[in-house]
């Protein structure tokens, strides 16, 4: 295995497991579809052929900026979502690939950069885009969104039970002056609720929300899922690490359904005339190891889930 460059200080979370899963054929086309610092992409690099070839996306150009480093003709980065992934894969003449790497969520030097405004750990400007050339921050969000939309987005993505009194409460600040640090939002959420989970900063399900809401981060995922499995070929597998309930759902659901042969109700057919599912499911979900967790506790959430493409 290569390790990931030591300035960017960032430990690839179910490495070997993520990559192990893909099935690597030496002269396969592969996409990682969130390169991030670029751990799975090394590794599935060191496991390819020199016919092999691998499609990387990131939409946070300071990833884009760290694949500068891997200087190999096998491999293309793509500064982009994963949602737009079949246009990508048009413009490089690919018709299908032999497998697709998702690693879901916020990065580790996403979260540990003040300046990109994800972490209340560290208090730095509000604004949470993965992709900063473009689209709207979090502080400029909070000072036009309405209380209603505000609480909607805590409730629904955080999955936050004090929801309403953190918008009241941020909407009351608001009128002060506006939220512009990830330091004034922590306080401010941290004053509205009234009980704390253990171990859990009272700010990291709002932050969460703001972050997914803000980033499309769902919307993006459910648009991706099926224009992968069209874009696999028979054989070929989807590796998707999710950290949260709500990522995770929208995976699992659609595998399961996709998993699932579509039988027409009450007519006779024999087995042979089954129609047949798109994907078969790999195994049971993979979660880190305890060594894997004590090395690096933001591991502990994470969830792998693998499924390949039938002949169907």
């Amino acid at each position: 295995m290569r390790a990931v460059a030591a300035q960017d200080l960032h430990r690839t979370v179910l490495l070997e497991e993520a990559v192990d899963a893909l099935a690597l054929r030496a002269d396969g086309a592969y996409v990682d579809a969130t390169f991030g610092r670029g751990g799975h992409s090394r590794l599935i690099l060191d496991r390819l052929g020199p016919r092999g070839r691998l499609i990387a996306l990131d939409k946070d150009p300071e990833a884009v900026a760290a694949a500068t480093r891997i200087d190999d003709a096998r491999f293309c980065m793509v500064h982009a979502s994963f949602a737009e992934l079949a246009g990508v894969l048009e413009r490089l003449g690919l018709e299908g690939v032999d497998g697709v790497l998702l690693d879901l969520g916020v990065s580790s030097p996403q979260l540990d950069d003040a300046a990109r405004g994800f972490s209340f750990r560290r208090d730095g400007p509000l604004d949470m885009r993965m992709d900063t050339s473009r689209g709207q921050t979090a502080a400029q969000w909070l000072d036009t969104a309405s209380e209603a939309e505000i609480r909607e987005v805590i409730r629904d993505y955080g999955e936050e039970r004090f929801a309403k009194q953190i918008a009241k409460a941020i909407v009351a600040a608001r009128q002060r002056g506006p939220v512009v640090t990830t330091g004034q939002l922590a306080d401010i959420v941290g004053a509205a609720v009234r009980t704390r989970e253990k171990n859990k900063d009272p700010a990291t399900r709002t932050f969460q929300a703001v972050r997914i809401y803000l980033n499309q981060e769902l919307a993006h995922l459910s648009l991706a899922l099926p224009q992968i499995l069209e874009l696999l070929t028979p054989g070929a597998r989807l590796a998707v690490i999710s950290f949260h309930s709500l990522e995770d759902r929208i995976v699992k659901q659609y595998m399961r359904d996709a998993a699932r042969a579509d039988v027409p109700i009450r007519l006779p057919l024999r087995e042979r005339e089954l129609p047949q599912p798109r994907l078969r499911l790999i195994g049971k979900p993979v979660r880190p190891s305890a060594d894997e967790i004590a090395a690096n506790p933001r591991a502990r959430s994470a969830t792998l889930r693998v499924a390949e493409r039938t002949g169907a």
